[in-house]
Order: structure tokens, then C-alpha cells, then sequence
């Protein structure tokens, strides 16, 4: 008899992909082919898309270009699926603004990164994210990415954090397994791996499922992993969790971000400086690693 799949909050789904944002050959952006990806994406089985991430090159994009971006999606994407819009950055007051520019437009949820470069202390940290949660009707999703900000949420802030109505997610880049493992259990929040490499691992422990990068490429496979692991195989989800972690390594660990791989690998338009386009040996590199992905599945 097969075990029912542990009960775990999930705010927004399980499967969620943190989406490019296709530009034009001339640098600007695509709406048409945005909402053609995300179109695939869903079909593929993507139960939410998180724009205007670090993969959607936020800090390159311009507000309008946001709620473009988010306008596009969310017709494309129908009213069933989740769409998350990532408002973070550096200015809370900006922040604020970009919370309430994506409510109007359309969004389910906010993704709200820790503010970066200036490196705030806790009280700081907490302070900001209470505020951008009160700024809004929308359900909050935090973005812990210290290796990106220089600033952790730390268990003891994210515990009080979990106490707001509004807070109900997190996206964790942490690689902290034991700090996730203590706020799953001590709270209601739905942990989704930001790592590809910790999605299975993360998932055991309780969380809500992924907000993925490689999910832009290779939707199917890492939701058969999670599936798996529903259906009590827990054997057959990390065999395919292997056969995802050559794929995984070249485009999350390989020296180049995540937004260049997975453009190398759609053919989706240029990236925005200072990012510059994957090379041909790079290029060539994740092509076989995802033709060798699909032949294994």
C-alpha cells in the first residue's frame, strides 16, 4: 500500500517555474514570446510562473517593462495558474510601489528578495518585509538568496516573519537544510527550493515543492521527481533526480547564471549587459546534457 504523500502547506501550487524574460533581437522586450513560453510551461505541467525574478533579469527591466511582462503572462496563462511577480529591491519604498503596480495588473502573489548591497541588520530585514506585506492584499513569498544579497533572513527572523497573515512562502537559497528543516516544523510557511540541486532533498523534509530555473527547459522531468516521491517511490525519484543533476550542474554551476543557460538551450532572445550570451562550447555543452536528459526519461 502506498503511503499518502505528507500534508504540507502550498501556497502556490508545487511546481513553479521562475521564467526568462524573452527580448527582441534589438534588446527589447518580447510580451508575444513570454506569453508563448508560458503557455508552454503550463502545459508541461507548471502549476505557477514567478516573473521578473533574478532568471527574468529584474534588474535590467523597467517597471513598465514589469507589468508588461505581467500582463502578457496573465493572459496568456488563464486565470487557473499562479503567477507570482517579483517586486524586490534594494529601496523599500520602491518595493512598495512595484507590490501595488503588480496587484493591479494581475498577480497572485509577491516574490520579495531581501534587500541586497546595503546589507541590512535583522530588525532592518524584518521591517522591510512587513512593510511590503502590508502594502497589498496579495500573499507574500520571501527570497532568502544570501550568496546573492549579503543578507540572510535568519530562522529567528523568519519565524516572527511567519506570524503576518500575508506571509505565507518562502523561496529558499540558503543551503541551509537544517535552518529550513527548523522553520517547516515550527510554522505554516510553504518552502520551495530555489536550488535544483536540494529540491528532492528539501521536498522530504516537508516543503512545498520548487521555484526552478531548469524548469524553464525541463518542466517534465523535475516534476516526475516530486511525483515520484508522492506516489511512495522514493527509489525511482532519486534515480530521476540523478538523471537531471548533469543538466542541473551545467546550467546552475557551471560559472554562468542560470537566465544565460536557459536562453542558450530555448534560443530566446539575448540577455541585457551586463550579461553577456553563452559561448559556442558552452552552448554546445548544455545541448547534449539536455538531449542526453531526454533520451534517459
Amino acid at each position: 500500500m502506498t503511503p499518502p504523500a505528507p500534508s504540507r502547506p502550498r501556497p502556490f501550487g508545487r511546481t513553479l517555474c521562475a521564467m526568462i524574460t524573452p527580448f527582441t533581437d534589438a534588446g527589447d522586450l518580447d510580451p508575444d514570446a513570454a506569453a508563448g513560453h508560458a503557455a508552454k510551461l503550463v502545459a508541461a505541467g507548471c502549476d505557477g510562473l514567478v516573473l521578473s525574478g533574478t532568471t527574468g533579469e529584474s534588474p535590467t527591466t523597467s517597471d513598465a517593462e514589469k507589468t508588461a511582462l505581467l500582463r502578457a503572462v496573465r493572459e496568456a496563462a488563464g486565470p487557473d495558474v499562479v503567477i507570482v511577480a517579483g517586486v524586490g529591491s534594494a529601496d523599500t519604498r520602491h518595493t512598495v510601489e512595484l507590490a501595488g503596480q503588480a496587484e493591479r495588473a494581475g498577480a497572485d502573489g509577491l516574490l520579495v528578495v531581501t534587500p541586497y548591497y546595503s546589507r541590512p541588520p535583522q530588525a532592518a530585514v524584518e521591517a522591510h518585509f512587513l512593510r511590503v506585506a502590508g502594502a497589498t492584499g496579495l500573499p507574500v513569498m520571501l527570497y532568502d538568496i544570501p550568496g546573492r544579497t549579503g543578507t540572510r533572513i535568519e530562522p529567528e527572523t523568519m519565524l516572527r516573519l511567519a506570524e503576518h497573515p500575508r506571509i505565507v512562502a518562502v523561496k529558499d537559497c540558503s543551503q541551509d537544510l537544517l535552518a529550513a528543516t527548523r522553520v517547516i516544523a515550527a510554522t505554516g510557511l510553504g518552502y520551495y527550493s530555489g536550488c535544483e540541486e536540494l529540491n528532492l532533498p528539501l521536498y522530504a523534509v516537508g516543503g512545498a515543492g520548487y521555484v526552478s530555473t531548469v524548469a524553464n527547459v525541463a518542466p517534465g522531468p523535475l516534476r516526475a521527481v516530486l511525483d515520484a516521491f508522492d506516489d511512495g517511490d522514493t527509489g525511482g525519484a532519486a534515480r530521476l533526480n540523478g538523471l537531471l543533476a548533469p543538466l542541473t550542474e551545467l546550467m546552475m554551476a557551471s560559472g554562468l547564471p542560470g537566465t544565460v543557460t536557459a536562453k542558450a538551450l530555448l534560443d530566446a532572445g539575448p540577455v541585457r549587459e551586463p550579461l553577456q550570451p553563452a559561448g559556442r562550447e558552452a552552448a554546445d555543452g548544455l545541448r547534449r546534457a539536455y538531449e542526453q536528459l531526454l533520451a534517459a526519461c
